[in-house]
C-alpha cells in the first residue's frame, strides 16, 4: 500500500481532532479525501506528511512509519498544502532548482527542474518572480515543487483554492495526469472535482470515518430513486406524467423536458416508453440521473 492508517488519532488539549480512523490507499488510485471544515482533513495530512504526530495510531508511506523514518517519507511525498507556501522573490525555476536541492538533486537537478516546469505549463513564466505570477501559475509553482523529486505518493490539500473556472479545469488535468502512475490524495470542498478526477472517496466528520467507497458505488448505494430525465417531441402536460404508473413526482425542465422520480423500487423507463407509444410521441432523449456525491456529503456529514 502508498498509504496505510491504521487506528490513528489526534487530540489538541481534550478535544478529539482525528478519532481512530483506519484507511489505505493503493498505489495508481486517485482519492477524494473529503469532509466539512474543522473534520480533521488537514491534521490527517499534516501527520502522514510528517509536520505533526498522532497521540496514538499507525501513519505509514510506501511502507515507512511516519514516526520511525520520517525522511523516508518525506523523499517519497509530494505535499502541496491548503496555503501554497512560496518564495515570492524567488524566479520560478531559482525556486525549482533549490527545491530540488534540499531534495538531494543537486548534481542531476537542471533535467528534474526543466521536466517538471514543462510538465506543468511553466515554460513562459520559468524567468518570472513567483511574486509577479497570477493565482494560477502559483498553483502551478506548487505542484512543481511537490513533483520535482518524482515522489511515489501527492498529498495535496484544496489545490484548486480561490482559482477562477479555466484555471481550475487545467489543474485538473493536471492532476488527473500525474495520477496515472502515482498515489493522489486529494482534499478539496468541490465535489465536481471529486467526481470528475477520483476513483474512490474517503469522508470524514468531526473525525470519525463515515465513508470509504469506490464514487460509483457510493452513489449507487445511496441512491434513493430512479430519476429520469426525459425529451418528448411532441408536446405532454404533468397530469399526464403523473398518470404513469410509479410516478411519484415530475419536475417541468423547460422545453419538453421533463424530470420524472419514480417509487421506490420501480424502473420506470419501460413504462415511460409505453407512455409515449400509446400517446403518439417519440422520446428524443432518456437518462437516468446519477446520485450527486453533493448530496451524499452533505447526508453523511450534517449536523445532529
Amino acid at each position: 500500500m502508498s498509504i496505510e492508517v491504521k487506528g490513528l488519532t489526534k487530540l489538541y488539549g481534550d478535544q478529539v481532532v482525528v478519532d481512530n480512523i483506519t484507511f489505505s490507499i493503493k498505489s495508481g488510485e486517485i482519492v477524494g479525501f473529503l469532509g466539512p471544515n474543522g473534520a480533521g482533513k488537514s491534521t490527517t495530512m499534516k501527520i502522514l506528511t510528517c509536520f505533526i504526530n498522532a497521540n496514538s495510531g499507525i501513519a505509514e508511506v510506501c511502507g515507512f512509519n511516519t514516526l520511525q523514518s520520517p525522511m523516508e517519507v518525506k523523499r517519497n511525498i509530494g505535499y502541496l498544502p491548503e496555503h501554497n507556501p512560496l518564495y515570492l522573490d524567488m524566479y520560478v525555476k531559482e525556486y525549482l532548482m533549490f527545491t530540488a536541492g534540499i531534495y538531494g538533486l543537486k548534481k542531476n537537478a537542471t533535467p528534474h527542474v526543466k521536466r517538471i516546469i514543462g510538465d506543468t505549463g511553466l515554460t513562459p513564466e520559468q524567468n518570472k518572480k513567483i511574486g509577479a505570477l497570477s493565482k494560477g501559475y502559483r498553483q502551478r509553482v506548487g505542484l512543481a515543487q511537490a513533483m520535482v523529486h518524482n515522489p511515489k505518493v501527492l498529498i495535496l490539500d484544496e489545490p484548486t483554492s480561490g482559482l477562477d473556472p479555466n484555471q481550475i479545469n487545467d489543474i485538473r488535468k493536471l492532476i488527473t495526469e500525474f495520477g496515472k502512475d502515482r498515489t493522489v490524495m486529494l482534499s478539496t470542498h468541490i465535489m465536481q472535482e471529486v467526481e470528475a478526477m477520483c476513483d474512490r472517496v474517503i469522508i470524514i466528520n468531526k473525525g470519525e470515518l463515515v465513508a470509504d467507497d469506490a464514487t460509483t458505488d457510493l452513489q449507487k448505494r445511496f441512491k434513493a430513486s430512479l430519476v429520469l430525465n426525459v425529451e418528448f417531441k411532441n408536446p405532454v402536460t404533468k397530469d399526464m406524467l403523473m398518470s404513469i404508473a410509479g410516478v411519484e413526482m415530475v419536475s417541468d425542465s423547460g422545453r419538453n423536458k421533463w424530470k420524472l422520480t419514480a417509487t421506490k423500487g420501480t424502473d420506470l423507463r419501460e413504462l415511460v416508453f409505453r407512455f409515449a407509444v400509446e400517446n403518439n410521441n417519440v422520446i428524443l432523449e432518456q437518462n437516468e440521473e446519477e446520485q450527486r456525491l453533493e448530496e451524499i456529503f452533505k447526508h453523511l456529514t450534517k449536523k445532529v
